[in-house]
């Protein structure tokens, strides 16, 4: 019989180094970039008076190459993950190239923009928060359900779903009054 133990939480000290060690390897790469759970944005310094006409960003639905016309690209490679080809742009300002991002899934974060890029640790990303508002209809009716239901049980009062079977019960009972309905339950 064998019993396996989760590793020990990591001590402060390790938790501080991992950090600064996923820091030393962001600030280290030739952009900074950013996201959200739809897009990804990326900044990259470029020499002062580049142009347009002098770079060459090639977005491709799971690929990414920026070079000076001419010049060893300052980095390629494959996407983490495909991406929207048709949302996805640059633009050049001053001297600094924005690259958007517009990534297919929705609904996850990227631990690295390249494959063969140093990852983030996901896990602490603080999402910013949401509306209701923003979400889809029937997001929307499923979270605030949710939420009634959550309020409802710490009233001590019936779920949604369990006002429904009462009203269920209730309405089939007013429909056969010649039945005896002393000792129904309902499974809730």
């Amino acid at each position: 019989m064998s019993t396996s133990t989760a590793p020990p939480d990591p001590t402060p000290e390790e938790i501080k180094a991992a950090k600064e060690k996923e820091q030393a390897e962001q600030s280290a790469l030739p952009y900074k970039w950013s996201q959200t759970l739809e897009e990804v944005d990326l900044t990259v310094s470029v020499p002062s008076g580049t142009r347009g006409r002098d770079l060459i960003v090639d977005i491709k639905l799971t690929g990414l190459k920026v070079a000076l016309k001419g010049k060893e690209p300052l980095f390629e490679g494959t996407l983490y993950k495909p991406i929207h080809l048709d949302d996805s742009t640059w633009s050049l300002s001053d001297s600094t190239l924005e690259i958007h991002l517009d990534k297919s899934n929705k609904k996850e974060w990227w631990p690295h923009v390249l494959t063969h890029h140093p990852k983030i640790d996901v896990s602490k990303i603080q999402p910013e928060n949401s509306k209701l508002s923003d979400l889809d209809g029937e997001t929307r009716g499923m979270v605030e359900k949710m939420m009634y239901d959550q309020r409802q049980k710490e009233m001590g009062l019936p779920t949604s779903d369990e006002q429904k079977k009462m009203d269920m019960l209730k309405k089939f009972q007013d429909q056969h009054p010649e039945m005896d309905f002393s000792k129904a339950k309902i499974n809730m």
